[in-house]
C-alpha cells in the first residue's frame, strides 16, 4: 500500500512538473512570435519600394501575426488599408524611393481596400515618380492593380494562366437539404429585393434577387473595367469584347492587345530595373520591402495636440460585448468615449459591414447621432456599408463610398426556423406545455399559427418603417423616394452616389482630409494629426489566447458544411430576432476571382 502511495505521488509530482515545463515553453513561444511584432526594420539610404501583394493580405485593420502561419511557414503579412495608404503618401515625398515596383500576383483581399490601394498608387504617380508592374499570371484583382502603372512587363515564361475572366457571383440555397433533414424555416421581411434568408426558404434565386445580383455584379465589373481599360488607352468595348471572345490566353495575346508594354525574363526585368534605377547590376539596386517600410514611417505624430478618431465598424453588427464583431453595447461605449474626448477634434465611421442586428445598429446610431452634436462624424464606406451598416451610418455629416461598395439593402426580415419534423425523423418525441397560447412561439419545435404571423409581420413593418424614416432624415430625402430605392435592395457604390445614399466616390484617406477640413483648423495637413484607432486592433499575445480557445468546425468538408455555416453560433435568443443584413458578402481571393456568399 505504502509503494501504491509513494507511485501515486510521483506520478502526481510529475505530471505538475510537466506541466509547469510546458507552459514555460509555451510562454515563450509565445513571446518570440509576440516580439516579431515589434521589431524596428533598418532601411537602406535608398532604393526602390517594392510592393509584394503575394506577400501581404489587405485589411480593414493590421490584424498582428497570426501562430499559426508562422508554424505553417506562411509568408503573408496583414496591412490595414490605412497604414498601406499613409505607407504610400510618405514614399511620394521620400526622396530615399526612387520608384514602386509592384508585383501584383496574388492579390487577396476585400474589394474596397484593393480599390483604394490602387488609388494610392495612381496619386503616387502624381509625385513624377513612377510605378513598374511586373506580372506573370494576370487575374481580375491582379491585373486592376498592375494598370495603374506607368509600364507594366510581363514574363514570356510558357505556362502562365490569364485569370481575367470578369465577375460572378455565386449563391447558396439551403431548401432542399433543409428539407431532407426536417428543417421548416419561417421567413417572415418587409422589401421584395430583401433576399438574406432566401436561401432557407427556396432552391434558387427569385426574380428580384436575381435583378439586383446581376446589376450588382455588372455595375462591379464596370467600375474595374473602366478604369483598366482607360489606363491601356483601349475602349471599355473593346476590353470586355477581348475577355468575352476569350481572345487573351499567351502573353503575346497581352502584348498584341496593348494591355502590357513588353514582354521579358525575370533577368531581363533586373536589368531594365537596374537601369530605371541608375545602376548597372541590379546587384546594385536596393529592395525595400512595403511591410518594412511602413513600419518604420506609418508612425503616430504624438506630439500632435489635436486628434482624429477612426472608429472601425469591421463585420457582423450583433449584440453584447463580442470583441471580433461590431457588437452593438461595446460600439455604444466606445463611441460615447470619442464623444467625450476633448482632444478628438472630428471622427470618421470606417463602416465595413454587412448588418445584422437591428437592436445593435439602433444603439450605434444613437450613440452617433449624439456624437454629431459636438464633433464632426464623416463615414467611410469600405466593401460593405449595407442593412445594418447603412443604418449606422446614414445620418453622418458626409459619406465617401467606394465605387465597389455593396450598400443600401434597406430592408428587415426575421426568421423562424421549426425543427419538429427533425425530430420526427430522428424519432425525438416533444411535449410542450405553455402557459398560454404562445408560450412556445420562439421554442423553434412548431410552426407559428396566422395570428403569430402577423403579429412577427406587424414588428417587421414597423422597423422597416423606421429604418426608411431615419435614412429619409439623415439624407435629407423624402420618404416616399427612400422606399422606392428601399425594399431590401442592394447597390454599388457609384450606383449608390447617384441615388442620393452616398455623397462622394473616395476612400478612408479621402474621408480623413475631409473630416479634418471640417473642424475648421488652419492645419490641413494628415500629417501633422494624430490618428487614434477605436477598437485598438489585439496584441499578437491576444490572438494566440484566442485562438487556443476556438472550436473547429464539426461538418467541414461534408456536404452538410453550408447548413453548418448558416446556423453557426445560433441559438434560442435569436429566434424571431429582426435583422438588417444584406444577403451576401464577396471576396478577392489569391487569383483574384470574386465569391459569395
Amino acid at each position: 500500500m505504502k509503494d501504491f502511495v509513494k507511485m501515486t505521488l510521483a506520478a502526481i509530482l510529475g505530471c505538475l512538473i510537466v506541466g509547469a515545463v510546458m507552459t514555460f515553453i509555451m510562454l515563450g513561444i509565445i513571446g518570440s512570435i509576440a516580439a516579431l511584432g515589434n521589431t524596428q526594420p533598418v532601411l537602406p539610404r535608398e532604393g526602390i519600394l517594392t510592393i509584394d501583394m503575394s506577400k501581404i493580405t489587405l485589411d480593414e485593420q493590421t490584424v498582428p501575426t497570426d501562430i499559426t502561419g508562422v508554424f505553417e511557414g506562411q509568408t503573408r503579412t496583414s496591412m490595414g488599408i490605412w497604414t498601406a495608404v499613409r505607407a504610400i503618401q510618405a514614399a511620394a515625398l521620400d526622396p530615399s524611393v526612387k520608384f514602386i515596383y509592384l508585383k501584383p500576383d496574388g492579390t487577396a483581399g476585400e474589394m474596397g481596400c484593393i480599390e483604394e490601394l490602387r488609388t494610392s498608387l495612381e496619386r503616387f504617380r502624381t509625385s513624377g515618380k513612377a510605378v513598374i508592374s511586373y506580372i506573370e499570371t494576370p487575374s481580375n484583382a491582379s491585373y486592376y492593380l498592375a494598370s495603374v502603372s506607368d509600364r507594366i512587363f510581363m514574363s514570356d515564361y510558357d505556362g502562365g494562366m490569364n485569370m481575367i475572366t470578369g465577375f460572378s457571383s455565386q449563391m447558396m440555397f439551403l431548401k432542399d437539404i433543409l428539407d431532407k433533414l426536417g428543417v421548416n424555416v419561417q421567413l417572415i421581411r418587409h422589401g421584395k429585393y430583401k433576399s438574406a434568408g432566401e436561401m432557407y426558404i427556396r432552391d434558387s434565386a427569385s426574380p428580384e434577387n436575381m435583378e439586383q445580383t446581376r446589376t450588382m455584379v455588372n455595375s462591379l465589373w464596370r467600375g474595374w473595367a473602366e478604369k483598366m481599360a482607360a489606363a491601356r488607352g483601349i475602349s471599355l468595348e473593346e476590353f470586355n469584347g477581348l475577355i468575352d471572345g476569350l481572345e487573351l490566353d499567351t502573353p503575346e495575346d497581352f502584348l498584341e492587345y496593348r494591355l502590357v508594354d513588353e514582354l521579358m525574363t525575370r533577368e531581363e526585368l533586373g536589368s531594365r530595373l537596374s537601369g530605371l534605377y541608375g545602376a548597372e547590376r541590379i546587384e546594385d539596386v536596393r529592395s525595400i520591402s512595403f511591410s518594412d517600410y511602413a513600419t518604420a514611417k506609418v508612425i503616430p505624430n504624438y506630439r500632435a495636440e489635436d486628434k482624429i478618431a477612426i472608429i472601425y465598424a469591421n463585420g457582423n453588427i450583433i449584440d453584447g460585448y463580442d470583441k471580433e464583431q461590431v457588437a452593438g453595447d461595446r460600439f455604444a461605449a466606445m463611441i460615447a468615449d470619442a464623444r467625450r474626448d476633448s482632444t478628438v477634434r472630428a471622427v470618421v465611421l470606417r463602416v465595413n459591414s454587412p448588418g445584422g442586428s437591428v437592436l445593435a445598429s439602433s444603439k450605434i446610431r444613437k450613440e452617433i447621432d449624439l456624437l454629431k452634436e459636438v464633433k464632426p462624424v464623416v463615414a467611410s464606406y469600405g466593401s460593405y456599408a449595407a442593412s445594418g451598416g447603412y443604418w449606422i451610418s446614414s445620418s453622418c455629416d458626409y459619406i465617401f463610398s467606394d465605387a465597389s461598395t455593396l450598400t443600401g439593402s434597406i430592408g428587415v426580415f426575421s426568421m423562424i426556423p421549426d425543427f419538429s419534423r427533425t425530430a420526427d425523423k430522428i424519432g425525438i418525441g416533444i411535449t410542450t406545455v405553455s402557459s398560454g397560447r404562445h408560450g412556445d412561439m420562439y421554442s423553434g419545435m412548431r410552426a407559428l399559427d396566422s395570428d403569430e404571423i402577423a403579429y412577427m409581420q406587424g414588428s417587421v413593418e414597423e422597423i422597416y418603417d423606421t429604418f426608411t424614416s431615419i435614412v429619409a432624415e439623415g439624407r435629407g430625402l423624402d420618404r416616399e423616394y427612400v422606399d422606392g430605392i428601399a425594399q431590401g435592395r442592394v447597390w454599388a457604390g457609384a450606383d449608390a452616389l447617384d441615388n442620393g445614399l452616398v455623397d462622394r466616390i473616395g476612400g478612408l484617406e479621402d474621408a480623413v482630409s475631409y473630416a479634418i477640413s471640417m473642424t475648421g483648423s488652419s492645419d490641413t495637413d494628415i500629417n501633422s494629426w494624430l490618428t487614434v484607432e477605436y477598437p485598438k486592433p489585439m496584441t499578437t499575445v491576444e490572438m494566440i489566447m484566442e485562438m487556443l480557445g476556438q472550436n473547429t468546425s464539426v461538418f467541414g468538408g461534408t456536404p452538410l458544411e453550408g447548413v453548418e455555416t448558416a446556423f453557426r453560433n445560433w441559438d434560442e435568443s435569436m429566434t424571431g430576432q429582426v435583422y438588417a443584413r444584406m444577403p451576401y458578402e464577396i471576396r478577392i481571393d489569391g487569383f483574384g476571382q470574386t465569391s459569395s456568399f
